[in-house]
């Protein structure tokens, strides 16, 4: 066979392999979406708005049409400027309507689509590597039944930055150091936490480094089972990690003339920083100051601790580092940020590692006791998405 013919049964493989766990994704999101769909109608509201013109949906849409410099001012002084919105999707979003016949927002609402089966597929990729398919597919499965699921159809950055994200991150984990980077790069011109994405490919850069250091020849003659440019490849991987997250905030910096941290100054403008989760914990004591919303409190706090306590088996489990640092990274900026409580389920959609615990577990039950517990999952998902977008929905 020739190279091309062993890569094109490589790829047609590999989707063979992935097929029940987006044919899965895929039934799952289309459930949401046809609830959605009828629970709108019925409160006279169009879904399609909810999806593509809301919320950050705007925003998005106004930097694909009219490019950065946008701003409103509030009567309390705060300044909402849309340089706070990583230029990614905006910029497919001016690529579909420049190519086709779609708005921006269409435009907008078909890039999530196509990123979130990308994201299943790189989810599914991850865990098939590390625990095998079944696994692979129960992963892409939790992700697509979370409670905030819906988010991954609507023209949001979610989905996009998931499918760089869990795409870079199975570059790591197979050695492919070049594409990583570049993966990584793109991821933080999506959103600001894809410095962990890059993080996670220096943890894997050094991680690897420090191991062909430790097996190589006393003789210094090269380790017989390193690929020839093998380091360079990795060093390359490492530079480019950073350069799309980095280069977007020095650009706002110059732009804005407050020069390396004028992005810091523009999320001010939005009330948005890291404290560490101070005023998150200030939110949620505020829940347990009387009732019914005390019942909030204890789910919040009961959701923190789940979050840990994932996190925790998956380091018990030995999941590696930079799928560790990666996801300690999402947690940590999701949770610790001093703004917008509402939208911490949306921001920790990336931290899918999280899931890992769970598809293990998942694909230990029998064929028919998995189907149904996502099958009851995916229901609840589609009510509470159609719930939460017909009532107060994200910012």
């Amino acid at each position: 066979m020739t190279d091309l013919e062993t890569r094109t049964s490589g790829r047609s493989g590999a989707l063979r392999r992935a097929a029940p766990a987006l044919l899965g994704y895929a039934a799952v999101r289309a459930l949401g979406l046809l609830v959605l769909a009828l629970w709108s109608a019925a409160r006279d509201k169009s879904a399609y708005t909810l999806l593509t013109a809301r919320w950050d949906s705007l925003w998005y849409t106004g930097v694909a049409e009219l490019g950065y410099g946008y701003e409103v001012r509030l009567p309390n002084g705060d300044v909402h400027s849309n340089l706070a919105f990583f230029p990614l999707l905006p910029w497919l979003e001016r690529l579909g309507a420049a190519v086709s016949p779609l708005s921006y927002a269409d435009a907008g609402f078909v890039v999530s689509l196509l990123a979130s089966l990308a994201a299943a597929w790189g989810i599914f990729a991850v865990v098939e590597h590390l625990y095998g398919r079944r696994a692979g597919v129960c992963a892409a499965l939790l992700w697509a039944v979370l409670p905030v699921g819906i988010v991954q159809s609507m023209a949001y950055s979610e989905s996009l930055f998931t499918a760089l994200a869990a795409w870079a991150l199975y570059a790591v984990l197979t050695g492919r150091w070049v594409t990583a980077g570049l993966l990584a790069a793109l991821a933080g011109l999506t959103r600001p936490v894809g410095l962990a994405v890059a993080a996670a490919v220096w943890t894997a850069a050094v991680v690897a480094f420090v191991g062909t250091r430790s097996i190589s020849a006393p003789d210094g003659a090269p380790d017989a089972g390193r690929a020839p440019g093998d380091g360079a490849r990795r060093v390359l991987g490492a530079v480019l990690a950073p350069l799309g997250a980095a280069g977007y905030v020095l650009w706002v910096g110059h732009r804005t003339g407050k020069g390396p941290f004028g992005y810091l100054d523009v999320q001010a403008g939005w009330r948005n920083g890291f404290d560490g989760g101070v005023a998150f914990a200030r939110f949620v004591a505020g829940r347990f100051t009387s009732f019914p919303s005390a019942l909030a409190g204890v789910a919040l706090v009961s959701g923190v601790v789940l979050l840990i306590g994932l996190y925790v088996v998956g380091v018990r489990q030995r999941q590696p580092l930079p799928l560790l640092v990666y996801t300690g990274i999402v947690v940590a900026l999701a949770l610790c940020a001093s703004s917008y409580f509402g939208s911490k389920p949306r921001l920790l959609l990336p931290a899918f590692p999280l899931l890992l615990p769970l598809a293990l577990t998942l694909a230990r039950l029998r064929n028919s006791r998995s189907a149904l517990v996502v099958s009851g999952m995916a229901v609840a998902s589609a009510a509470y998405g159609a719930f939460w977008l017909t009532g107060s929905g994200p910012p």
